[in-house]
């Protein structure tokens, strides 16, 4: 695909305005193999949806052709004190990795681009637009292992993986993976 791609970034309110069009790329680019995801698991992920926006901390991009076709998606916030996420690696990490204090770390709930703007630099261009004003020391994801650009995407921005785990019940296993933002200029 040629042209122009924009990416947007937006607060929760501009992103819950323009749910439709996440909901959109995530349930075409989830819906795929090996995602897979049903009717019924992209409804669940919009529930959530409509809970993370509302924190102030919440950030994300949107990517769209020039004639406002949406192309990808990427959101996050930090992560709390409370946090689960580490609650869920096959494998304990030691307490100074797991620590969290709700500025440490930004946590990337999802990163996605429709099959036609992928290897374009999209998803590297939200990914910093995600990360723009961001405080945080570094950034947590989950990847499929399986997926292989994915992994190689993120190993070349600078991730390194710190475990495995299963991000919510019945998931299959994913890299639990940090990019540290501590003078990485990002």
């Amino acid at each position: 695909m040629t042209g122009t791609i924009a990416v947007e970034r937006m607060d929760g309110a501009a992103a819950a305005r323009a749910e439709s069009e996440f909901r959109f790329v995530y349930a075409e680019v989830f819906g795929e193999d090996p995602y897979e995801e049903t009717p019924e698991s992209v409804d669940a992920n919009f529930r959530r949806f409509r809970s993370q926006v509302r924190k102030k901390t919440f950030s994300a991009a949107l990517a769209r052709t020039g004639d406002g076709e949406p192309v990808g998606i990427a959101y996050g916030y930090p992560l709390s004190p409370s946090t689960g996420w580490w609650n869920r690696l096959t494998t304990p990490v030691d307490d100074e990795l797991r620590r969290e204090d709700g500025r440490r770390t930004f946590g990337l709930m999802e990163l996605a681009v429709r099959v036609p703007w992928r290897r374009l630099g999209v998803a590297h261009r939200m990914h910093e637009a995600v990360l723009t004003d961001t405080t945080a020391e570094r950034v947590l994801l989950n990847a499929r292992p399986d997926v292989k650009a994915a992994q190689a995407a993120y190993r070349s921005w600078g991730y390194r993986k710190v475990g495995e785990a299963h991000p919510w019940e019945g998931s299959v296993l994913h890299d639990v993976m940090v990019l540290d933002l501590r003078g990485s200029g990002v």
